[in-house]
């Protein structure tokens, strides 16, 4: 049977998911398909550009409909729904954020957070600032949490450091969703631009 692209990024992700991103190849893919690894090459070119589709599909997962029309909620909501996005895959976090994927679904979903940050009366490079900062910050935390438990902030051991003893509480505090919401409120709580030092 005449495999596609779709069916080979759709069995990338199904070994994703059950496995790990470690256990994806293109040799994986090939078995599992029923096909030579010619045929998977045929459709992807290399292993990072398998990679690119992997993370573009991941992300397509984010539903652009019916969201707010205030654009502080409209962002957060673009934020939510692209974190829940990338947790819905084993290692969604790891798969976007080793590639830069200039493909539909993720320019589509930056078009919508760029959008609704200019609606919110940010200047063009503030807004591409703070929507580079929101998805680093989500990747990130998106990372840590998937991580767990192979990897705890829980055992960082930070010494005789007095500040990091002080805060040791909360910086080891792995509650994802309230972290979460805690740094978007913070991304998005600029002041207006008529009565900040907004960048021009």
């Amino acid at each position: 049977m005449t495999k596609s692209q779709a069916d080979v990024v759709r069995t990338a992700l199904e070994i994703l998911n059950e496995h790990g991103a470690a256990a994806v190849s293109l040799r994986a893919i090939a078995g599992r398909l029923g096909v030579r690894m010619n045929t998977v090459l045929w459709h992807t070119k290399s292993k990072a550009r398998l990679e690119e589709l992997m993370a573009d599909a991941i992300v397509a997962g984010v539903s652009l409909d019916r969201l707010p029309r205030d654009w502080r909620e409209r962002a957060t909501e673009i934020v939510r729904r692209y974190r829940s996005a990338l947790l819905a895959h084993r290692d969604g976090a790891a798969v976007v954020t080793g590639t830069s994927a200039a493909e539909p679904a993720t320019l589509d979903v930056a078009e919508a957070l760029a959008a609704a940050l200019l609606d919110g009366g940010l200047p063009p490079r503030e807004a591409a600032w703070t929507c580079w900062g929101i998805i680093y910050f989500t990747l990130g935390l998106c990372q840590e949490q998937q991580a767990l438990p192979e990897r705890s902030i829980r055992d960082l051991n930070v010494g005789q450091r007095p500040a990091l003893q002080r805060v040791f509480a909360a910086l080891t505090d792995e509650s994802f969703d309230e972290r979460f919401d805690f740094g978007i409120t913070k991304f998005l709580a600029h002041p207006s631009p008529t009565t900040s030092n907004a960048i021009p």
